[in-house]
């Protein structure tokens, strides 16, 4: 019987494939399909919201210096994409009402231009903490609110 380092390698998998397994239950080696493979991992391995967050995506173009970009209001996570039309000397962001968050909210910020004095507005929320105070061209942040403390972290 040839061992795994003897067997010749292939480079693309079909679902019929098989896979050599120890089976516990019967105490010796068995073959499974790929799709026995894929049907147990669908049924054992769940990925929660908070291991990978959906973001509701929202844009925004600024043509003017001295913008204020209010993120889109309510419990959704949003992904910010600012484009402004060129770099500005000051801008600010509105995070969305402490009254619509729920706790762990994300909201997540891109931008494709420099913003020299970035101000970012809590809307009632206790602090924003780690809130950046300028953009660089192509910069990001990522704010998390906890809603036992009624702040915003930075996180990203």
């Amino acid at each position: 019987m040839a061992t795994i380092n003897q067997l010749t390698a292939v480079d693309s998998l079909q679902s019929s494939d098989q896979l050599a397994v120890y089976d516990s239950s019967n105490g010796d080696a068995r073959k499974s399909s790929l799709n026995v493979l894929l049907t147990w991992m669908q049924s054992n391995l769940t990925f929660t919201e908070t291991q990978f967050p959906s973001y509701t995506t929202q844009y925004a173009a600024p043509s003017a210096s001295g913008f204020d970009i209010q993120v889109t209001d309510g419990s959704n996570n949003i992904h910010l994409i600012l484009t402004p039309t060129a770099g500005y000397a000051v801008g600010e962001i509105t995070l969305p009402a402490v009254a619509n968050c729920i706790d762990k909210q994300e909201v997540l910020v891109n931008c494709t231009q420099q913003v020299t004095t970035l101000t970012v507005d809590g809307n009632g929320a206790t602090a924003v903490t780690g809130e950046p105070a300028s953009l660089a061209a192509d910069d990001f942040f990522r704010l998390k609110y906890d809603l036992t403390t009624k702040t915003w972290y930075r996180v990203g």
